[in-house]
């Protein structure tokens, strides 16, 4: 133990003016795959989401290189904030590789059980995900120990209605997932499918900002610690997207397009066009928007290459970085 306890010591970083405590690791990863936490302790070594199945072997690596540097090699284990494809995308690699348990919102355990595709997002987004089991749930307003701390529960709808956050008190930690990001949030997913949207993630914001927060660790993009400046934000893109439906259907059907295209690098025009058609989400926002299939799949990409995250060459959508 006291090995373990100068290993976790010799962890600290500073994160702008905040200094991180000792047992805490955030891989920062992009787009395609949300950030992972890993949080070590000397009873508990947990993850928090686990990206991408594209990237899941890179996940696999990072946190087995990690493991080895603190002299360990187990994952007791992996905690989803949401169960978007990019959350849990490696859970299943994770469970076979370190025989950890898998803790998921408790709103998503009867989905997961059965593994029913009407109610897990990854058919609806056209995405993919590895079937994995569950071990445990999360509970809004219970807590739970990861790593060295202990962390509260809090629900976070609006970006996904079954969303949770963590929020460590004693060190002003929150792991917002998509519910906060340092420029916004995650796309409103269930408005594109009819449910509620907008007024739950402004009760997610005014949630964040009755806490006492030092530090966010978001589901995408770097840590921070500015965080009014942070909710202001989210709340003038709140407004602008809720102000107007099709605006924020729109943005829905770019981000899913440029998400998958991060996938897949380059693709042939009747492919993408192919992909556009056979996901229901899309073709809820085309109904939405009033457009034929074949003038929503043409505005869908021209959109992609006017907001420059694309362009087309030799009859290929082509990925911008």
């Amino acid at each position: 133990m006291k090995s373990l306890r100068r290993k976790l010591m010799a962890f600290e970083k500073h994160i702008g003016n905040y200094l991180l405590p000792s047992g805490i690791e955030i891989f920062e990863r992009g787009w395609l795959s949300a950030n992972n936490v890993l949080l070590f302790g000397e009873e508990d070594i947990s993850l928090v989401d686990s990206g991408y199945c594209a990237h899941q072997q890179m996940t696999v690596d990072l946190v087995t290189n990690e493991l080895q540097e603190q002299g360990l090699n187990k994952l007791n284990k992996v905690v989803n904030t949401h169960l978007h494809s990019d959350h849990c995308g490696g859970n299943a690699a994770l469970s076979e590789v370190f025989d950890c348990e898998i803790w998921i919102p408790e709103a998503e355990a009867i989905a997961v059980r059965d593994w029913d595709e009407n109610l897990l997002s990854f058919e609806e987004l056209g995405q993919e995900c590895p079937r994995f089991t569950h071990h445990a749930i999360l509970v809004p307003g219970e807590e739970i120990i990861l790593g060295s701390y202990r962390w509260q529960i809090l629900a976070a709808p609006g970006h996904d209605n079954h969303s949770v956050m963590l929020y460590q008190e004693q060190h002003q930690i929150l792991i917002s997932a998509d519910a906060l990001w340092e420029e916004g949030f995650g796309v409103i997913f269930p408005e594109l499918w009819g449910e509620g949207g907008f007024e739950e993630v402004a009760q997610t914001l005014e949630l964040i900002e009755g806490l006492p927060v030092a530090l966010v660790i978001p589901g995408h993009g770097k840590p921070f610690t500015d965080v009014r400046k942070s909710i202001e934000t989210a709340k003038s893109r709140l407004d602008y997207l809720s102000s107007d439906p099709d605006r924020n259907a729109r943005h829905g059907a770019k981000v899913l397009l440029k998400y998958k295209l991060l996938e897949w690098r380059s693709l042939e025009m009747p492919k993408v066009k192919q992909w556009i058609a056979g996901t229901p989400v899309l073709q809820n926002i085309r109904k939405q928007l009033n457009m034929s299939a074949e003038d929503f799949q043409v505005w869908l990409v021209e959109a992609l290459v006017k907001s420059n995250a694309a362009f087309i060459q030799k009859d290929c959508l082509v990925n911008i970085a």
